[in-house]
């Protein structure tokens, strides 16, 4: 008997037992009730012809293209959660884990039929449900309904998003259009295969322009679009700042579990997802619950070390709530509920910083870089009062010496909002030498690492690392801790583990 030649996709399907027949194929599309009511127009959508508008201008007569991306293998035919393309979600308000493999496209008007607020027009491509007679329902494992859940149709996509909507399988024919005539450019990095597709159509039709050029000048532009926030990302921030909150009123709650674990920072690390997932999407980053000695590893993930008595807990965590708008609070808890003095000196010198720095962000005439430099002027002062700091604070502080930063090698804030570190591909003068502006949303989050092995600090200190970081917002009356509710002194954090962690 000759085998039969299976591709690899092929063989994906060898552990299921599809049905063939035509009378399965019949049955299975008969006598099914009506649908229920679908979504009403999304509270962003009213934001983003003012976003299409202010990134358009800077590219008109350009066809723009922004991917959501797609899903991506976990392992074999396991897929990660999807989370779309920063770009995508805050060019369609689509968020959740809606929509792989769907592209924007913000197509440009001819030249007589743009207005003052006007210079695109929005196409959102996607694949809608199908219908429950088709054999996608029932045997496509990506799209099918029986598999993934309903999609929503192509009226549906429209109402909620008030964007115009086409099938993904037209994409290409529109990419294509006038090429040529039209210059195309592609937020790189978010679709592998949609960029492939545009940079064939290029070269089909003779663009030349360097395309990692002009691609990377879009996603700077889109980065840089999103460091003013508008109300509702401003609203949908507070909101995730809310989530996150409860997320540490359950990571305090956990403490007493923690501390008999022999894996205690996977307990605390477990107790913050199971909140941020209920109540939000997920996790906004990776949490770093690092106990002891671990919280001088900034980037702490492994989260598998015990919790002892008489070290400190520091927790960076962040909800993502289901427009995908993040926080990002960190913490820095005693494992036994009470500060030692020497652990209580380190921490309210980090709180003055943190508040100090926010006094700075309030003032007229601000620069983000200036918050950076009011935090270090409190650290470089405390490490100098204990006889850490082996020359003056302000010869510290000089630029050709920086010792001081020996204790806190990053920096003090970053923007905030669909990413963790939101706008990073903005340039400069649009971010670290910009005047602050109501709309913008940032962290201040200094914080000082005394390592174990650290043999330029006093002993008590070696072991110690705290950061304290809050989510701040730019209003018109200055600037506003909207974490202001999770405790973050001393008193306010004993009091909290006094009546939680019991």
């Amino acid at each position: 008997m000759t085998e039969e030649k299976q591709s690899l996709e092929e063989r994906a399907h060898n552990r299921t037992q599809r049905p063939q027949s035509d009378a399965f194929r019949s049955f299975i599309g008969e006598d099914w009730g009506a649908r229920p009511a679908g979504p009403q127009r999304s509270a962003a959508a009213d934001y983003l012809p003012a976003r299409h508008f202010k990134l358009g201008s800077q590219f008109r007569g350009e066809r723009l293209v922004f991917p959501a991306g797609d899903l991506q293998v976990r392992s074999n035919d396991t897929d990660y959660r999807f989370r779309a393309h920063s770009a995508f979600a805050h060019l369609t308000g689509l968020g959740g884990e809606d929509e792989p493999g769907a592209v924007l496209v913000l197509e440009p008007l001819p030249a007589g039929n743009e207005t003052p607020e006007v210079t695109h027009e929005a196409v959102l491509y996607f694949h809608p449900r199908a219908s429950r007679s088709s054999e996608e329902f029932y045997a496509d494992s990506r799209h099918g309904e029986f598999w993934v859940g309903a999609r929503l149709s192509a009226h549906e996509m429209s109402t909620l998003t008030g964007l115009n909507v086409a099938h993904i399988d037209t994409l290409r024919d529109a990419l294509a259009k006038d090429l040529g005539e039209v210059q195309i450019r592609v937020i790189p990095e978010a679709d592998a295969q949609i960029e492939s597709l545009v940079e064939e159509l290029r070269q089909e039709n003779g663009l030349t322009t360097d395309a990692s050029e002009i691609n990377a000048q879009l996603a700077e532009a889109a980065s840089e679009l999103r460091l003013i926030k508008d109300e509702y990302e401003i609203a949908e921030m507070q909101k995730a700042v809310d989530v996150t909150a409860s997320g540490f009123d359950e990571i305090v709650a956990s403490f007493p579990r923690a501390r008999t674990h022999w894996r205690g920072e996977r307990v605390i690390e477990g107790a913050f997802f199971a909140k941020a997932r209920e109540e939000g999407n997920g996790l906004g980053y990776d949490t770093i619950a690092a106990a002891g000695n671990h919280a001088n590893t900034l980037h702490w993930i492994k989260n598998d070390g015990p919790l002892q008595d008489g070290t400190l807990m520091l927790i960076d965590a962040g909800a993502e709530v289901d427009s995908l708008y993040t926080a990002d609070i960190t913490r820095t808890l005693p494992v036994s509920g009470k500060f030692s003095d020497t652990q209580r000196l380190v921490y309210e010198a980090v709180l003055e910083a943190c508040d100090y720095a926010l006094d700075v962000a309030s003032q007229p005439g601000v620069r983000f870089r200036d918050i950076h430099a009011a935090a270090m002027t409190v650290i470089a002062r405390h490490l100098h009062e204990w006889g850490i700091l082996p020359v003056s604070p302000e010869e510290s502080l000089l630029p050709e010496n920086q010792q001081h930063r020996r204790w806190m090698p990053h920096g003090t804030s970053h923007h905030l909002g669909l990413d963790v570190h939101d706008c990073a591909q903005a340039k400069r003068e649009l971010y670290q030498d910009a005047l602050l502006e109501e709309g913008m949303v940032f962290t201040i989050e200094p914080g000082l690492y005394f390592r174990e092995d650290d043999l330029k600090v006093p002993e008590e200190f070696r072991g110690i690392g705290v950061r304290i970081e809050d989510d701040i917002v730019i209003t018109k009356n200055g600037a506003v801790r909207i974490s202001e509710n999770i405790p973050r002194t001393v008193e306010e954090i004993e009091n909290w583990m006094a009546r939680l962690a019991q």
